[in-house]
């Protein structure tokens, strides 16, 4: 699902994809939003109360919703300048490493929550944006901005305009197409709700606080595990495959 890029992508490999990182989200969603009060994986909230202070003439108050915008922005900036950089090299996996910034930026979190009072709440919120804005921009550029996976206003604006498409096939000729793009919108609001519940349940009922992020680190590294033993597998069928061929024809 990680591995697939371009036109080997299919509706398989996004599901899969939206499905586990949506959920992640959610998870970061609500755990961001219960320990700190903020929306820490998209900034549309963020913007409204910056503007508000801006118009106020509250400039300085208004500074710390600018610096969760730009850790948005900058994670996004970051994850994409890795990947461009990193498609000089075939043999590699460019959307590993992005990957395994997001672990480490969300089990870092987890481990310092730990240790004592956070004594700077901005600078976690800051980070967890840092980590969404990554997420959302390499999963951007792996299925062709297919997916989104951080925030939902989007999703139930295109969700709304192909549900409307299917009651005018005239004009719409292609409702598999239709169907398969709603199914993918279903899948990504769905498992980003579920990781939220899940999310809230650890956090609050077995009181995981902000070690709740952890299953979001875990399952972020099963999911690259599993791309490359699944590809490595592959990849040793097909020798035996060549092996056996080159035997018989001997």
């Amino acid at each position: 699902m990680f591995r697939h890029q371009g036109k080997s992508r299919t509706l398989k490999h996004n599901l899969r994809l939206a499905s586990i990182l949506s959920f992640v989200s959610g998870i970061v969603n609500v755990t961001g939003f219960l320990e700190f009060k903020q929306l820490t994986t998209n900034v549309t909230g963020h913007f409204a109360l910056f503007m508000n202070d801006v118009s106020n003439f509250e400039f300085w108050k208004g500074t710390v919703y600018f610096l969760y915008i730009f850790s948005f922005l900058f994670g996004s900036f970051s994850s994409s300048f890795l990947i461009e950089k990193l498609k000089e090299n075939k043999k590699l996996n460019v959307f590993v490493l992005p990957t395994l910034i997001e672990c480490l930026i969300l089990s870092s979190i987890a481990i310092i929550s730990n240790t004592g009072e956070l004594k700077y709440p901005d600078l976690i919120v800051c980070l967890l944006l840092f980590a969404m804005g990554h997420q959302n921009s390499f999963v951007t550029k792996i299925s062709n901005a297919v997916v989104r996976t951080t925030h939902l206003t989007g999703l139930f604006t295109d969700l709304g305009i192909e549900l409307s498409q299917l009651f005018f096939p005239e004009y719409h000729p292609h409702r598999e197409k239709i169907k398969a793009t709603i199914k993918l919108r279903m899948y990504i609001i769905c498992f980003f709700f579920l990781g939220g519940i899940i999310g809230g349940f650890l956090y609050s009922r077995l009181d995981l606080r902000l070690n709740t992020l952890i299953l979001g680190v875990v399952i972020l590294v099963i999911s690259l595990f599993y791309d490359d033993m699944r590809y490595k597998l592959i990849a040793t069928k097909r020798k035996y495959k060549q092996r056996k061929m080159v035997h018989h024809s001997h």
